[in-house]
């Protein structure tokens, strides 16, 4: 069985790729997650480190957290990996499904590493994609949007088939969200032993961006 690192920002594509990844076969033996300087959210989806850790509890699937900057990221991407080929990682999971410039970063680091670039969610269409995400019992909620593009209504909706029904018809939007349009955060799913309830939230309007911050929640039984 091969063993893996899946790259992860608590979000639905990185969930959905690793979920495909142990569907094929492929053990999962690491989460990596970058986060700010500070350590105290994650760089690319900016949620909360702890709201990682308690996926990563509520999983049972170990999660490494490395302080970063963005120009510094790279490099400090690669150190990680490194250490995880001593424990036998021989690839790494990636969530990205269409940007080229992604897939090209995903693999010229991965080969230059001299471990395996998996990308199970790659040039999937995007409604099955979501449909398939829901179909799998998944449950995820909209934490960050865009203001200029997307209703604050949507904040904190949970990723279903009306919200589905939401974006198709918005020419301005991908649907997935991968131009950073809206972020997600997971609370449940076929890969979760345990379940997120989220207790307190709040919304934010910050630099042209809502955000549904979570400030209170507990991990418990499904």
């Amino acid at each position: 069985m091969l063993k893996v690192v899946a790259t992860w920002s608590g979000g639905k594509e990185s969930s959905f790729a690793c979920y495909k990844a142990i569907s094929v076969g492929l053990e999962v033996s690491y989460l990596l997650n970058m986060v700010t300087v500070g350590a105290k959210r994650s760089m690319t989806h900016g949620i909360k480190s702890e709201l990682l850790l308690a996926q990563s509890e509520a999983m049972g699937i170990p999660i490494i957290q490395r302080k970063t900057s963005w120009k510094d990221y790279e490099k400090d991407f690669k150190e990680e990996v490194l250490k995880l080929k001593q424990f036998g990682i021989k690839g790494v999971i990636f969530g990205d499904i269409n940007l080229n410039e992604h897939r090209d970063w995903d693999e010229r680091v991965s080969n230059e590493l001299g471990v395996e670039p998996l990308l199970p969610l790659w040039e999937q269409n995007y409604t099955k994609l979501l449909e398939d995400f829901i179909k799998a019992g998944f449950e995820a909620f909209v934490v960050t949007l865009k203001a200029n593009l997307l209703s604050e209504k949507l904040l904190g909706h949970r990723i279903d088939r009306e919200f589905i029904k939401e974006l198709i018809n918005n020419p301005n939007v991908d649907l997935c969200g991968e131009a950073g349009e809206y972020h997600t955060f997971v609370t449940d799913g076929p890969l979760f032993k345990k379940r997120i309830k989220l207790l307190e939230v709040e919304k934010i309007l910050n630099n042209g961006y809502w955000f549904w911050d979570i400030a209170k929640y507990e991990i418990c039984c499904k």
